[in-house]
């Protein structure tokens, strides 16, 4: 728990920077590739095949290829169509795609999650202070693919982490993680990327080299081993604590303007919804 609390704590400030320094000025696929290029760097000397060998390599590489690269890819595009606290509040539900993966691994359903999903619809529309648009909902779906990949990146590294080899240390395997979503990220980038929108400043790159060795390079590596020491149950409710600490700083240091009174309503249903997904999820557990 100590460890997914100072995780939070951490990235509480990487979505405001994103949002600030990155967002709509440095191309999203340049920034995704910058970040995991930093974040392997720094575990790539550490990396170990003998004792591990390649099909749990391929494991992590897969785990990492989903729940970073292309959750990554999700994310920054995000940026594009909302507002930092918007983006904040619809991350809300990878709890309830938690729950519905585990639910799809283990052959069940439960309604819930999908009342959970119509919460997320209704909550969305509250938190929107102008007339929803096509493009408002376009950002809405881009959040919950990173949500979802989030989710399944969690899920299939809690999974693989009980076959691991007990007796390497975990930073020795993690580099396999980043190494699996290097090469999708400089897929985007070259398939995507937007050559004349490269960071042109040192804040910029400064934003970068925090976001790719701190929240990304250590980040990651603290979230998952923390993931793997708690239940199911307080790892949901730890992806979730993320959001009023991301919020409180978003708010207090570069958004003070925001419709507090919309975004205390529409989160409200959020939560009413996931308190239902959850009960799903607590039930089966």
């Amino acid at each position: 728990m100590a460890i997914l609390l100072g995780v939070t704590g951490l990235w509480a400030f990487s979505f405001s920077l994103i949002g600030v320094y990155l967002s709509g000025q440095v191309d999203a696929t340049f920034a995704v590739l910058t970040r995991i290029t930093l974040a392997l760097l720094v575990f790539a000397p550490m990396m170990r095949l003998h004792g591990l060998g390649w099909r749990l390599a391929t494991g992590l590489m897969a785990v990492g290829a989903v729940e970073l690269g292309l959750m990554y890819f999700f994310f920054y595009q995000s940026f594009l169509w909302l507002s930092v606290p918007e983006v904040l509040l619809f991350t809300i539900f990878t709890p309830i795609y938690i729950s519905l993966l585990d639910d799809a691994l283990k052959r069940r359903f439960d309604l819930r999650c999908l009342l959970a999903a119509g919460g997320a619809v209704a909550g969305a529309a509250v938190i929107r202070y102008q007339p929803i648009s096509a493009d408002y909902w376009h950002g809405f779906l881009i959040v919950q693919g990173a949500n979802l990949c989030f989710a399944a990146g969690q899920v299939g590294y809690r999974r693989l982490n009980s076959v691991l080899p007990v007796d390497m240390p975990r930073h020795a395997l993690f580099g396999w993680f980043f190494a699996g979503a290097w090469p999708l990220s400089l897929l985007l980038f070259w398939m995507l990327g937007d050559f004349g929108a490269l960071p042109t400043t040192p804040l910029q790159w400064g934003v970068l080299l925090w976001l790719g060795l701190g929240a990304s390079g250590l980040g990651f590596y603290a979230w998952n081993i923390g993931a793997t020491r708690v239940n199911a149950g307080t790892l949901a409710v730890m992806n979730n604590a993320l959001i009023p600490a991301g919020l409180a700083v978003n708010l207090l240091i570069w958004n003070h303007d925001a419709d507090i009174g919309r975004l205390i309503a529409g989160a409200s249903i959020m939560v009413l919804a996931l308190i239902i997904g959850r009960r799903a999820g607590t039930r089966h557990a």
